[in-house]
């Protein structure tokens, strides 16, 4: 009986793959090997399907054989986050790609969500333009950026990659293509090859290797990044804007948009993708603002002690009108930085005589400032907030080495730290105090996100202790802090995502939009 049962199933798999391959492609549709997994949990399938339509039989196929369906690109951040339940068939989102290059003064642009992120950032400049959007991740795509809503310095300014969101095409859990707001082509008269407004049926003939997002002029090959601001902290999911208090700032895709009141009649439910790893649905297109690439950058950097010193610095940053695009705070463990003193005498240091500036004690780290604009207007303005920063100030045309990066390594448990950026100084002490030592400490100082590393060597029950007292510290200041990724054995014994006062309207929207829980099931907070 066993032996019969096992050859049935043998049977039915080989019948969903010949059905996977007569989808996109026999070169496009395999068994899984040991690399295809997520979380640690090994798929059964991989599909690549060549455009919409194709992705859509592929989850009507899954539907139909009751399958779940997880979506992947370079899988750079594959490992971050829950594992899922379940994964039947990986939807490699690699063949959904493509950059709709509109004239140069279009304020939009339609990308397919399998473009790697550097390829429409490279298309974008042949006119002088660029998505505001310098997620960390190395090899990310636009889709996993936004199934992540994972931002980088440029955030301080332009708010997350779903707040510049305008459009989306995306596929619900039955397969269905539904297209909400505004697309990039359609905003300019033209009509997107494969597109319709409202909800489209999605279906097409079998093997579909274009149309829709992948029938524009192709980039490069896909990237994927399960992003930083992912793990729940998409628009509704999060804490909203750290630095605008308790509410989220629908101006950076805050709790308005989960809330019914965006701007375009169906994008403030698209934008629920934002941050929900396709556990909600599988985006096939975005339409983003663009804008033109400012003519000049510099770099003003200082170094700094202490928390306490950041936070005075970054209130007079922030006080100074100089319009910073990003404030950023790199705090490394060990620090081996020389310095030279400056005079007890100095206006920054007088009546501090045991100040580290004047001690000679090497610096903890450093806050670095990104002007951008105009070349004559960025250099006042750098003039201007050196004299706020004082003697140790410096500008730089080119930014420091650690800009943009995550402060962890693979194996390490990767923190989230998110918090109004008056209390970010009690935050990182907390993070120190827990752990009994300094703890490296990157992101974005002036909106109180930022990221930290505990060794992958801390056994689970030492990070749960730590997590506890940090979140214990956080909860009273309208702050949280999120597991991003961790180990394994960390990852299944701790509470990756601390209290969750939303994770109501989040079960609601997965009911929604995915009753049946094919979509990456357990990914989201409450095994949802």
């Amino acid at each position: 009986m066993a032996d019969a049962a096992r050859s049935t199933d043998r049977l039915e798999a080989l019948d969903i793959t010949r059905k996977l391959a007569a989808i996109c492609g026999t070169p496009f549709a395999r068994f899984a090997g040991p690399a295809d997994e997520v979380a640690g949990r090994t798929a059964r399938w991989v599909a690549v399907p060549g455009g919409p339509h194709a992705a859509a039989e592929v989850l009507r196929l899954a539907a139909a054989h009751d399958l779940t369906v997880v979506p992947r690109g370079a899988g750079t951040k594959i490992d971050w986050g829950a594992a899922p339940a379940q994964v039947d068939i990986m939807l490699d989102t690699g063949r959904l790609a493509g950059v709709w290059h509109e004239p140069r003064d279009a304020a939009v642009a339609e990308i397919g969500a399998g473009t790697p992120l550097r390829a429409v950032q490279a298309t974008l400049a042949r006119t002088n333009r660029r998505l505001p959007v310098d997620a960390p991740s190395p090899g990310a795509t636009l889709g996993g950026v936004l199934a992540a809503d994972e931002s980088g310095p440029l955030r301080h300014r332009h708010g997350s990659p779903c707040a510049q969101l305008v459009g989306v095409r995306y596929l619900d859990a039955d397969g269905e293509l539904v297209s909400v707001g505004e697309s990039g082509t359609e905003a300019l008269g033209r009509a997107t090859p494969g597109s319709g407004g409202g909800r489209a049926s999605g279906r097409g003939p079998a093997g579909d290797g274009g149309g829709g997002a992948g029938s524009g002029p192709a980039c490069a090959a896909d990237g994927f990044g399960w992003g930083a601001g992912g793990l729940a902290d998409g628009p509704g999911w999060g804490v909203g804007d750290p630095a605008g208090g308790a509410g989220g700032d629908p101006g950076r895709g805050g709790g308005d948009a989960i809330l019914g009141r965006g701007e375009v009649p169906g994008l403030d439910v698209a934008r629920l993708l934002c941050g929900s790893q396709g556990g909600l649905g599988v985006l096939v297109s975005a339409t983003m603002r663009v804008h033109a690439v400012p003519a000049g950058r510099l770099w003003v950097s200082r170094p700094v002690w202490t928390p306490l010193e950041v936070h005075d610095l970054v209130r007079a940053v922030l006080a100074a009108g100089v319009d910073p695009a990003a404030v950023e705070l790199d705090l490394p463990v060990p620090v081996p930085l020389p310095r030279r003193r400056i005079p007890p005498t100095h206006p920054s240091v007088v009546n501090r005589p045991d100040h580290p500036a004047v001690t000679g004690r090497p610096a903890a780290g450093s806050l670095v400032v990104l002007l951008e604009g105009g070349p004559a207007d960025v250099t006042e303005r750098a003039g201007r907030l050196t004299a706020v920063l004082g003697a140790e100030a410096i500008v730089s045309h080119h930014a420091p080495e650690w800009w943009g990066r995550y402060p962890f390594a693979p194996g390490d448990t990767a923190l989230r730290i998110e918090v109004p950026i008056n209390d970010l100084h009690a935050a990182v002490y907390a993070l120190r105090d827990a752990t009994g030592g300094p703890v490296p400490v990157r992101g974005s100082a002036g909106s109180g996100t930022v990221h930290a590393a505990l060794s992958g060597a801390l056994p689970p029950e030492r990070v749960a202790s730590i997590l506890t007292a940090v979140r214990s510290v956080l909860i009273a200041r309208r702050g949280r802090c999120v597991v991003v990724a961790a180990p394994a054995a960390v990852r299944r014994a701790v509470d990756l995502w601390g209290e969750l006062p939303t994770l109501p309207r989040l079960r609601s929207a997965k009911a929604h939009l995915d009753p049946h829980h094919r979509l990456a099931p357990g990914r989201l907070p409450g095994g949802l």
